[in-house]
């Protein structure tokens, strides 16, 4: 028998952490293409997120609420501050805006059923008002984007609420993306488009180049809908104090904050991944601008925060309370609720290069589940009826979930939630959130440690 003591152990060969198994991939992949890569969805990084906090829950410093015979509100009215016709919705969870051109019909329409179902909102996004999500849509938000696909009086008028958006959380300072595949006869239609030729939509709206120019244009909104509908002003995650004040002053009624880990339908990869900041690090700033300007939870002269990027269950909810926000809103979870990346598709996804979960290729036009899509037969698979009602559970659980954790802080609405109620696991969240680090009263950058 031979001795092999005297050999050294064959160790595992090692990655470096900077050039990894998927950036030596994409490497070769731009030396073999000459293209940036484009993919939907958000960040995929590991970022400092809501995870990194948790509730002080209710003991002998604090009274808890008992299970379900003491009451938790969970209702929010939005747009106080100037509309006729300020918004009542059931939950904090609304839908943000997706565009039906990045989405299939039936999945627009199953949005706005959920949506009704729930008690809450949905949003347009860029491409206009379909006649089935209005239809379906108790309270339906047009977005009001750079690209104007869609835009006209009457719909301005037919919407509850109007979103004007300057940025989202994944590309702020991008424009969006719909390539020739997804541009079918309806939506060039819709959005004035010729048929089956890619789009690149503005990074900027065109008639303005400032926060000057952004008062004139909520007022020529105002106007066009005889002051009756709130106006949202949504904001990309990157300077939210003077962001968020430079839209107060503008007249806005609503502030939403979208943080990088939120989707979109498609843009380059370099901007998902760098550009921008999480919404850990926005919600405190934007509330300070809040505060600032005193109209903060100021009654009826309150302007209202929905933040967004990231928000996947009723923690994530409870905990953008706790740190200021008024409501939250969805829009990968809402996806995934309607049954996109569902495993039951896995062999579908492998054909196309991934597997679910991760599929992300929204631009393609080729999705399984009929959601991120115009193709005919693949729009087929989704039954609007079932999805909505899969989707109006989701939300429902979230609100649940959200209310068992005020009643567990003592808390008879979800809005009584606050920082005093959080701690952080790292100190990085702790920085971000402005809240202390658990097991001491120190915060980065606020106490003395």
């Amino acid at each position: 028998m031979s001795d092999n003591s005297h050999k050294i152990p064959q160790t595992k060969p090692r990655y470096s952490a900077t050039f990894d198994e998927y950036t030596n991939s994409e490497i070769r992949r731009a030396a073999a293409t000459g293209i940036y890569d484009i993919r939907g969805a958000g960040s995929k990084r590991k970022l400092p997120h809501f995870d990194d906090l948790l509730f002080l829950g209710a003991s002998v410093s604090r009274y808890p609420l008992e299970g379900y015979r003491e009451k938790c509100g969970t209702d929010v009215v939005l747009g106080t501050r100037f509309a006729k016709k300020p918004i009542h919705l059931k939950t904090p969870v609304t839908i943000a805006g997706m565009s039906f051109g990045s989405l299939s019909g039936p999945a627009k329409e199953s949005l706005g059923r959920g949506a009704t179902a729930a008690g809450t909102s949905t949003t347009t996004g860029d491409g206009g008002m379909t006649q089935e999500e209005r239809g379906h849509s108790t309270t339906l938000v047009y977005q009001y984007l750079p690209s104007r696909y869609g835009m006209n009086p009457d719909d301005l008028r037919k919407a509850d609420a109007i979103e004007l958006v300057i940025g989202q959380g994944a590309k702020p300072g991008g424009g969006g993306m719909l390539l020739g595949q997804k541009i079918t006869a309806r939506v060039a239609k819709m959005r004035c488009l010729p048929e089956g030729i890619d789009q690149r939509s503005s990074c900027r709206h065109p008639d303005w180049t400032g926060p000057d120019d952004l008062e004139i244009k909520i007022a020529e909104l105002r106007e066009i809908t005889d002051w009756e509908k709130p106006i949202y002003v949504k904001i990309g995650a990157t300077r939210p104090y003077f962001d968020v004040a430079l839209a107060v002053k503008a007249g806005a009624d609503v502030i939403v904050l979208d943080g990088m880990q939120g989707g979109t339908a498609a843009t380059q990869e370099v901007f998902i991944e760098h550009v921008g900041i999480p919404i850990l690090a926005a919600i405190r700033p934007a509330v300070k601008a809040l505060q600032d300007l005193g109209v903060y939870r100021n009654g009826k002269d309150s302007v209202q925060l929905i933040v967004s990027g990231g928000i996947r269950n009723g923690a994530d909810v409870a905990k953008a309370i706790a740190l200021g926000a008024d409501a939250v809103a969805i829009g990968t979870a809402a996806l995934i609720a309607l049954g996109d990346n569902d495993p039951h598709l896995e062999e579908e996804y492998q054909k196309l290069g991934t597997t679910a979960g991760a599929y992300d290729d929204w631009h393609e036009g080729k999705d399984p589940a009929g959601i991120t899509t115009q193709d005919p037969e693949l729009m087929k698979r989704v039954d609007p009826i079932k999805a909505g009602h899969r989707l109006a559970n989701y939300i429902a659980v979230m609100t649940m979930e959200a209310q068992v954790v005020a009643r567990a802080c003592g808390k008879s609405h979800l809005h009584n939630l606050e920082p005093e109620d959080l701690v952080a696991l790292t100190i990085e969240a702790s920085a971000m959130a402005q809240v202390p680090l658990a097991g001491t009263s120190w915060i980065p950058g606020v106490s003395k440690f």
